[in-house]
């Protein structure tokens, strides 16, 4: 932050569009969530963690820190939700799709 601050970059007012992107960002999903659903309740996305890490990991992304991509995380997340599917398909226990989905 000190490096890009130097440079010349306005850090207080990137930090501030960060969180300005991440709320609408939040705001449209929990939009979309609630439309699935028909109703707005607080525990909607509760479950969903797992998923979601596993599918940023699919997508290259390193638990060491590191660069990851957008269009990873996406690929990732299509393959989570076909996997989660077939699974569903197959007849797997839920209790065993989450060891399966802890696995990867």
């Amino acid at each position: 932050a000190k490096a890009a601050q130097l440079s010349g970059i306005n850090t207080e007012r990137l930090t501030l569009m960060v969180f300005i992107n991440m709320g609408v960002l939040s705001a449209l999903g929990g939009l979309i969530i609630a439309a699935r659903l028909g109703q707005a309740v607080p525990a909607a996305g509760l479950g969903s963690e797992l998923d979601v890490i596993a599918a940023v990991f699919i997508g290259g992304a390193s638990a060491m820190g590191g660069v990851g991509q957008v269009i990873g995380a996406v690929v990732g997340g299509f393959i989570m939700g076909v996997m989660n599917n077939g699974m569903s398909i197959m007849g797997v226990n839920v209790d065993w799709q989450q060891v399966v989905k802890g696995l990867v």
